[in-house]
C-alpha cells in the first residue's frame, strides 16, 4: 500500500481537495491529506501526505510558509483579490522606497483581521458562506508572524511583487489588502505562488501531470520521517521497541530531553517520541499495526 509524502506543485484552477482526489486514484490510496490549503488561484507547493503518512499532516500544518504575491495597488476588492468584486479605486503614486517604508509596519509579531472570504467559523457559520449572502459580520482579530517581508519587484506603476515568509494562518491577501490601507490608494493580491511549506520548496515538487505518467507513481512518495529529518534519530533495542509497540513509556535515563525520530532494530520509522525525565513517550506512531 502506498505511504508517504508528494509535493505537488499546484496548478491555478484547481482547489487543494482537488489535488488529493487526483492522487486518491493515481495512488489507488483513500487515506490522502494535504497540509495547508491553497485556493485555487494560488499555485505552488502542496505537500500530500498519503496512507499511514496522513498522521504527520497535524505537523506540517503547524510551519511557516513562504510566498511570492502580487500587490495591486489602487484597486479594493470583496475578496482581497483580483477575483473578487471592485469596490473602490483609487490613484497610485508610490515609490519601491515607500512601500519597502510601510512593509515595517507588518513584520514580526502583527494582528490580522480574517477575511469574510475565508472557512473560518463564526457561531458556527464559515464565513464565506455569509460573504455569499452579503453578510458582514464582526471578526476577532488573530496574532500571526511575518518572519520576512520584502519587495521583489516592480513590473507597473501600482504591480508590485511581495516576498512573505509567515506563521501558520496568516492570510496574504488579507496582508497585500492592509498594506494598501497603510499606503492610503488600498490594495488587493493579484497572484499568488507557495514557494516553502512544511520545509519543502519548490525543488522538491512535481506537477500533477508528472505524478500521473509516472511508471510507478508510488515510487516518488518520499518517507513520512523525512519531514522529521530535523529530529535526532534513535534506534531502539528490542525490548524498547516493543514497549514502542504496545504504546507503553520506555524508561532511558541517560536520554537527553527532546523530540526524536525512533526506529525498530530493522530500521523501520516508528514513531515520533518525546524523551523527559528519563523516559521516553510516544507523540505519534507511524509502524503498520
Amino acid at each position: 500500500m502506498a505511504n508517504g509524502i508528494i509535493i505537488i506543485d499546484k496548478s491555478q484552477g484547481w482547489t487543494s481537495m482537488d489535488v488529493c482526489a487526483k492522487l486518491r486514484g493515481i495512488l489507488h490510496e483513500k487515506r490522502v491529506g494535504h497540509a495547508g490549503t491553497l485556493d485555487p488561484m494560488a499555485t505552488g507547493v502542496l505537500p500530500v501526505f498519503v496512507g499511514r503518512a496522513t498522521r504527520a499532516v497535524e505537523f506540517a500544518d503547524k510551519s511557516d510558509k513562504e510566498y511570492i504575491a502580487g500587490l495591486k495597488l489602487g484597486v479594493i476588492t470583496n475578496t482581497q483579490d483580483t477575483s473578487g468584486q471592485v469596490e473602490e479605486r483609487h490613484p497610485v503614486s508610490v515609490t519601491p522606497d515607500r512601500l519597502e517604508e510601510v512593509l515595517g509596519q507588518f513584520r514580526g509579531d502583527i494582528l490580522q483581521v480574517p477575511p469574510m472570504y475565508s472557512a473560518i467559523k463564526i457561531n458556527g457559520k464559515k464565513l464565506y458562506e455569509l460573504a455569499r449572502k452579503g453578510r458582514e459580520v464582526e471578526r476577532p482579530p488573530r496574532p500571526v508572524t511575518i518572519r520576512s517581508l520584502m519587495v521583489e519587484g516592480q513590473s507597473a506603476p501600482d504591480e508590485f511583487t511581495i516576498r512573505v515568509r509567515c506563521s501558520k494562518g496568516t492570510y496574504v491577501r488579507t496582508l497585500c489588502h492592509d498594506i494598501g490601507m497603510a499606503l492610503g490608494c488600498g490594495g488587493c493580491m493579484s497572484s499568488l505562488r507557495r514557494t516553502m511549506a512544511a520545509g519543502f520548496g519548490l525543488e522538491d515538487a512535481l506537477t500533477l501531470d508528472q505524478a500521473g505518467e509516472a511508471a510507478d507513481p508510488a515510487a516518488l512518495l518520499r518517507p513520512v520521517d523525512a519531514f522529521f529529518a530535523d529530529r535526532e534519530k534513535l534506534v531502539l533495542d528490542p525490548a524498547a521497541e516493543r514497549k514502542v509497540r504496545n504504546g507503553m513509556t520506555v524508561v532511558m535515563p541517560r536520554l537527553a530531553t527532546g523530540e526524536y525520530r525512533v526506529y525498530g532494530q530493522n530500521g523501520e520509522f516508528l514513531a515520533l517520541c518525546r524523551a523527559g525525565s528519563g523516559k521516553l513517550t510516544t507523540i505519534k506512531s507511524f509502524f503498520q499495526v
